[in-house]
């Protein structure tokens, strides 16, 4: 029996837990189907995701056809839970992509196939809800082809569409002729010259083309009332491939989700490559700081539930492993390695505190550990018992505030969210402090410290100049871990990036000096060398893609410039416009409110990160 680890992906209410629910069923996984509605669906199980009827947190389930097992990762649709599909996408083989017949293309279905098709994944797309009124399939079509990928083709068809009589037949296989010999240039000398291919040839080229991610099945149906749904399943198993595995050697993974136990425990959910993972096995998992730095978490494993089975754990295979405190979302086993990041970071700042004074202290702990199980939250404690949280939006907000009072009884005031800036250092700046218990400032230390540019994305470095034996190890660590820290606000209150700091010059006094007197004069020393050195404020940029129709051209195209964006072309001028630039994060979110009023609800927004920019009134 060999495993498929497969995503489940769509936009809100495209009707992806149910597809899940359904698939489930079908196989024997579950005894009845859940409904979202009733709240009572296998992978969201939280309260607040029953409460709500969104999922917030990936999932697992399994199921078996023949000889594969098949394990389901079904994934947020909201747009403020996209780390959580992040995710999920380092550990799958393919992925179901879920459109709604009635719905049709949405933006964030947008933002998930460019990024399947960037990662070359193999992705069936599933049109669900073709039972219900107003569904369509030319049209959809259509519009896959245009605003999706042109490299698609429906496998199966619909008879009596948007009617609850609606049935899902087998398309011609000849049908497919056409649209493979696109991405398939021998399929395309056979169709033009001849020998027509043989059905034996589309089948060849479908299941290679499907595994490279450069050509996509369209499968219609509905997970509420099951037409189609056999169909998908066996393009699953014919067409994706499972991801090779090696089961000697030793075990290498990687950690996509972490859930928290009543009593504090954590679980944590291993996808496996190679090796083997047995219960009581001592595992020693790698990840970065935030500084770049290489940290170690080291447990036993006191329990171990593979998804969909028993025993070990073993290549190819998802487990559920308790016993490794301290773990985070992104650990990796066996190997350290870089991983480019799919979706945009957060850029939405806010700051949190308790409601009563006295839940200072478990706010802060229970933010830390829920940055533990979504690290992009940033979580980053301030002296006033308040804490700055890095978020996607208000929806990720009201969860959180609604998962601190719930699971963890504390009340909480959020501030209004505002947009992430940065500074970089202008130049060089030195600052240095001999002997400063002489000044007053009463710390038995010597720190000599030179601030200046890094290189871009380096985040922050940390160096010497000094002989390292100069002080002790402990004197050490306690400058640069309080550098990282102080960095975290610069001189116009936002957080540095890009910089280098060295250690110039350094002395103590025995037996005198500890720790402390390093970690309480740093911030000082720092802050002279900064001022010398100045810094720039940057602000994130997006880039943009608005499709419109054509009589908005003008309105849409001025609000874009009243808003700061920078255009880098329009296309089209049939049937609709297409206009593309970048624009300030900070703008986003007032263009993204403002375009349906200008385009009568019809125009259609996709935006990401694209780096920062300094900003021009500082």
């Amino acid at each position: 029996m060999h495993t498929l680890n497969i995503g489940i992906l769509a936009h809100v209410d495209a009707g992806k837990t149910s597809l899940t629910e359904r698939l489930l069923f079908e196989h024997g996984a579950i005894d009845r189907l859940g409904s979202v509605d009733a709240g009572d669906t296998r992978t969201d199980d939280g309260a607040i995701e029953r409460q709500r009827g969104i999922t917030i947190r990936s999932a697992v389930a399994a199921f078996t056809v023949g000889d594969t097992q098949v394990n389901l990762i079904d994934t947020p649709g909201h747009s403020d839970f996209i780390a959580e599909v992040e995710r999920a996408l380092e550990v799958l083989d393919g992925a179901v992509l879920v459109l709604s017949a009635v719905e049709g293309v949405q933006a964030q279905t947008r933002v998930l196939m460019r990024t399947l098709r960037r990662l070359r994944l193999p992705t069936l797309v599933f049109v669900n809800k073709v039972d219900r009124a107003g569904a369509r399939t030319d049209g959809l079509l259509d519009d896959v082809r245009r605003l999706l990928t042109p490299h698609v083709a429906p496998l199966t068809s619909v008879r009596d569409i948007g009617t609850p009589h609606a049935r899902v037949l087998a398309a011609p296989l000849a049908d497919l002729a056409e649209p493979l010999a696109d991405v398939d240039p021998d399929l395309l000398a056979a169709v033009v010259d001849g020998p027509a291919p043989t059905p034996a040839d589309l089948h060849k080229a479908l299941a290679a083309h499907t595994a490279d991610g450069s050509f996509h099945p369209v499968f219609f149906g509905s997970a509420l009332g099951g037409q189609g749904v056999a169909d998908l399943v066996d393009g699953l198993v014919r067409l994706v491939p499972p991801a090779p595995t090696a089961v000697s050697g030793a075990p290498r993974g990687t950690v996509f989700a972490v859930r928290p136990g009543p009593r504090g425990e954590r679980t944590a959910y291993l996808r496996l490559y190679d090796g083997e993972v047995t219960e009581r096995q001592r595992l020693t998992l790698l990840r970065r700081d935030a500084d770049g730095r290489t940290v170690e978490v080291a447990g036993r494993v006191t329990r171990l539930e593979v998804i969909g089975g028993s025993g070990p754990l073993t290549a190819g295979n998802i487990a559920a492993v308790t016993g490794l405190a301290g773990v985070r979302v992104g650990d990796r086993l066996g190997e350290l390695s870089e991983q480019a990041a799919q979706f945009a970071p957060p850029t939405l700042e806010t700051v949190v505190s308790a409601r009563r004074p006295e839940q200072a202290a478990p706010l802060r702990s229970a933010l830390l550990a829920l940055a533990d199980q979504d690290p992009l939250i940033h979580a980053r404690p301030a002296p006033d018992g308040t804490t700055a949280l890095l978020l996607y939006g208000e929806v990720q907000l009201e969860v959180l505030a609604a998962t601190l009072a719930q699971d963890f009884g504390i009340d909480t005031d959020f501030e209004p969210g505002r947009v992430r800036f940065l500074e970089r250092p202008r130049g060089v700046g030195e600052a240095w402090l001999e002997r400063p218990w002489l000044d007053g400032t009463r710390f038995w230390a010597t720190i000599g410290l030179r601030v200046e540019p890094g290189e871009r994305g380096c985040g922050g470095v940390f160096t010497y100049e000094t002989e390292l034996g100069a002080l002790p190890r402990a004197f050490h660590q306690a400058i640069e871990d309080t550098v990282h820290t102080s960095m975290r606000t610069g001189l116009c209150g936002a957080a540095v990036t890009d910089y280098r700091v060295t250690l110039i010059r350094s002395g103590f006094v025995a037996p005198l000096s500890t720790a402390g007197d390093f970690r309480g004069l740093t911030p000082y020393v720092l802050r002279r060398a900064l001022e010398q050195a100045r810094t720039r404020l940057y602000e994130p940029y997006h880039t943009f893609e608005t499709e419109i129709p054509l009589d908005a051209l003008a309105p849409v195209t001025a609000q874009l410039s009243s808003l700061g964006a920078e255009f880098t072309g329009t296309t089209g001028g049939g049937t609709a416009w297409v206009i593309t630039g970048e624009l300030p994060a900070r703008r986003v979110r007032e263009m993204e409110l403002r375009l349906p009023g200008l385009t009568h609800g019809e125009g259609m927004w996709w935006s990401r990160t694209s780096g920062d920019r300094e900003l021009r009134s500082h």
